[in-house]
């Protein structure tokens, strides 16, 4: 009884077409992979270095039915001013209220407490975004 072999002999011929194909595709798959990652480094470099102006929402406390304070801190450059609106929503995700603050202090970190007027009772507070109004 004779073994059947299956393949070609090992190291005869070569590589084989697919083995020669899925190196290419690892090739260019890394090239890809790598020039995707640097866009998107990139652009978030750009979209950060960009920012005069960031802020967040510290905390917030529904005082009552019709108001929420909140508490904002903005770090900025310290000649630049800008404007962070607050939005504050009701349980079903209604807006209810919605305040444009003013960050004019000359610092370079502004921590503030602002009251949001509400129709009627808020459930959270969010910070929409800062915009820089320029340099004084």
């Amino acid at each position: 009884m004779t073994a059947v072999r299956e393949g070609l002999p090992d190291g005869r011929y070569g590589r084989s077409a697919d083995e020669r194909a899925d190196r290419k595709l690892k090739i260019i798959g890394a090239v890809l992979g790598a020039a995707l990652l640097g866009v998107i480094g990139w652009s978030g470099i750009s979209y950060i270095s960009g920012q005069d102006l960031s802020g967040r929402v510290i905390g917030w406390d529904a005082v009552s039915d019709h108001a929420v304070k909140v508490h904002l801190e903005v770090v900025k450059d310290t000649d630049t001013t800008g404007v962070c609106t607050l939005r504050s929503q009701a349980e079903d995700g209604s807006e209810v209220g919605r305040k444009d603050i003013t960050v004019d202090q000359r610092s370079g970190q502004v921590d503030t407490e602002v009251t949001v007027r509400t129709t009627k009772r808020a459930t959270n507070a969010v910070l929409v975004g800062c915009t820089a109004s320029g340099a004084r």
